[in-house]
């Protein structure tokens, strides 16, 4: 690149309309993905559905996104990275509003998968879009104002919804989140520059799909997206069912209260960051084996009767997954052995399928053992991970990473 490079620098109008349109960008999409979670208690009360089917509510989007990451990085690779992120974020967008005003539960859950398979776009063209635009040099610092979009968005969507549900209905709750990610699209597709530096791709599917098997086969690689799908399962599953638990004795707290756990989120923008360090210095294995046994300590610590050690252990168990995660995520980018595009899509691909799956399963525990049936499971799952780092021993060393998902 050199003195040949062609993009936008730090200063520049071209620069701050590209940051500011993928923040909104992050918003937009993580606000509208997440922002039923603190409402499933409503939801499963005012539709007569339990806790498990509820949660097909965020399990039906994930797994929309978890299928679509992939398609859609082929896509921007042909088309143009803003190009088809419009279209992501506009389809979800369109797909949002009709959820909220469809009558039957059935109904929901398809427009909500609808709605998945649309998001996939933005988390797997972003990062690529914003890489081509500015110059390496400060492309990881400028990748941070994406990330920030991303936890303020699925924060500001749980937040918002959950408090205006309680007193309102949960219907208006969830429909004044789409209006604001409607307004945070309109921001990103009218703010966002024209690509200076997209080439469109000569890579054919069948290439493709040989750089996906090829990361497949490495045991290391198979490993990260593992964590992936294990701890992001277990972690999705307390979110999703926690609230169930503090309705209830000896707690009893309403839903506009229980929606502030949400802020236990903050504890990831300190630890991700601090993760990555970590591992830089002392090596990815040994920092994803500490963080996974405090994530195991942590959740069980949300067991006791006592309100305040909840939040603590939950404050706890929140910034070690997304410390987990962000030396997970990297160590899979920086380990591809076949690409890393096409390595890093892959672990999003198990983050968001381990969402789907355990973020469902985790209300079936609930149904019958209780919350403590939810913990155990989620504990069951960080344990496997840990076995899983243990075991697994890297080839070569991998260069620090981090990751662009909340």
């Amino acid at each position: 690149m050199g003195d040949t490079w062609q993009g936008h620098t730090p200063g520049t109008g071209g620069y701050r309309r590209l940051l500011t349109g993928l923040f909104l960008a992050g918003v937009a999409t993580f606000a509208q993905l997440y922002s039923p979670q603190g409402l499933l208690p409503l939801i499963s009360r005012d539709l007569g559905v339990s806790a498990d089917q509820a949660a097909l509510l965020i399990s039906t989007s994930t797994l929309g996104l978890a299928l679509s990451v992939i398609p859609w990085a082929f896509i921007g690779d042909r088309i143009g990275r803003k190009r088809a992120m419009t279209w992501s974020i506009v389809l979800a967008c369109t797909a949002a509003v009709v959820t909220v005003v469809v009558p039957t539960f059935e109904l929901m859950l398809a427009f909500r998968l609808l709605e998945g398979l649309a998001l996939g776009g933005v988390p797997a063209l972003a990062l690529a879009y914003l890489n081509e635009e500015v110059h390496p040099k400060t492309a990881a610092q400028a990748a941070g104002t994406y990330v920030g979009g991303t936890v303020i968005g699925g924060l500001s969507g749980r937040i918002i919804a959950a408090p205006l549900g309680d007193l309102l209905g949960w219907r208006l709750g969830v429909l004044v989140v789409v209006v604001l990610a409607v307004l945070c699209a309109a921001g990103f597709v009218a703010l966002s520059p024209r690509a200076l530096n997209f080439v469109p791709g000569r890579q054919s599917l069948t290439e493709a799909l040989r750089s996906i098997t090829g990361n497949l086969r490495s045991p290391l690689l198979l490993s990260m997206y593992l964590h992936a799908m294990l701890l992001m399962g277990g972690f999705v599953a307390i979110y999703n069912f926690l609230g169930f638990h503090l309705m209830e004795e000896p707690f009893f707290l309403p839903v506009s209260l229980v929606s502030m756990v949400f802020l236990a989120y903050l504890a990831g923008s300190y630890t991700s960051p601090w993760a990555g360090k970590q591992a830089g210095k002392y090596g990815h294995r040994r920092v994803l084996i500490h963080l996974v046994i405090v994530m195991i300590g942590a959740v069980l610590l949300t067991l006791t009767p006592w309100l305040w050690l909840v939040i603590i252990g939950l404050v706890v168990f929140t910034g070690a997954f997304f410390g987990a995660h962000s030396v997970a995520s990297g160590w899979a980018a920086s380990g591809a052995v076949a690409g890393r595009a096409q390595s890093s899509a892959l672990y999003n691909v198990g983050y968001y399928t381990g969402s789907s799956l355990f973020g469902w399963l985790g209300g079936v525990f609930l149904h019958f053992y209780g919350w403590s049936g939810t913990v155990l499971m989620t504990a069951g799952l960080a344990l496997i991970s840990l076995v899983l780092a243990i075991v697994i021993r890297p080839g070569r060393p991998a260069a620090d990473g981090s990751s662009s998902n909340p």
